[in-house]
């Protein structure tokens, strides 16, 4: 890549992303956020457990803010739509970690541990980066059972959103609206687990948070089958 190329590239992932974090702050302020914890989550908080976050691909964009302050450690893809994300992280004091299963997935998976040693959360989207919408992908398996970390699935909804004709059918937020969070079951993966029947379990704790979300934002069951 020459320097021009380059000194471009990097002006305007700098630019997009300051967008994003203003857009993202003034969301915050305007969405009224409803949180829906097991007692589980809050005894694992309680305890100071740590543990790793699971949200579907589409619905990752307006978790920032809920989230800001926190010490989580997304997955974030290696793409040039990627850096975006990966520049507006550290904004909310968030540490990004770059790869997928597709590409870097060795060395993001040596980052996540490294940050998880840290005191950091790891959050990935089973489904990403490429689908198929809403099936669970051995990632995030084999990470919980590394780490020995349980998973904690979190299902979203938004009353105002935005859906665009990506892969995953992405939620874009929309300000003055809602937003639930519900956390499902926790999903634990030892050496005797069977990731098959692991990604069965998680991918009906996320469908089954993610119904509760929408249920209670939007009064509609969750369809899994779109996007």
């Amino acid at each position: 890549m020459s320097a021009a190329k380059s000194k471009t590239y990097s002006f305007k992932h700098a630019l997009g992303s300051a967008l994003a974090y203003w857009y993202t702050v003034f969301l915050g302020w305007t969405t009224r956020i409803y949180w829906f914890k097991t007692d589980e989550f809050l005894q694992l908080e309680k305890d100071g457990k740590n543990y790793i976050y699971a949200v579907w691909h589409n619905q990752q964009l307006f978790l920032l803010y809920p989230y800001k302050g926190q010490k989580i450690a997304p997955l974030i893809s290696q793409s040039s739509d990627g850096e975006y994300i990966a520049r507006l992280l550290p904004k909310f004091g968030m540490r990004a970690v770059r790869g997928s299963s597709s590409r870097g997935g060795a060395r993001a998976l040596i980052h996540l541990l490294q940050a998880a040693r840290e005191g950091y959360h790891p959050m990935l989207t089973p489904d990403g980066p490429r689908g198929p919408i809403y099936q669970v992908q051995h990632g995030i398996l084999f990470l919980a059972k590394k780490t020995g970390f349980p998973i904690i699935p979190v299902g979203t909804a938004l009353s105002h959103k935005i859906k665009v004709g990506s892969w995953d059918k992405m939620r874009v937020p929309l300000p003055f609206g809602r937003t639930a969070l519900t956390y499902g079951k926790a999903v634990y993966v030892t050496e005797e687990t069977d990731m098959n029947a692991a990604a069965a379990e998680l991918k009906a704790e996320l469908d089954k948070a993610t119904d509760h979300s929408e249920q209670f934002i939007n009064r509609l069951p969750f369809d899994n089958t779109k996007g």
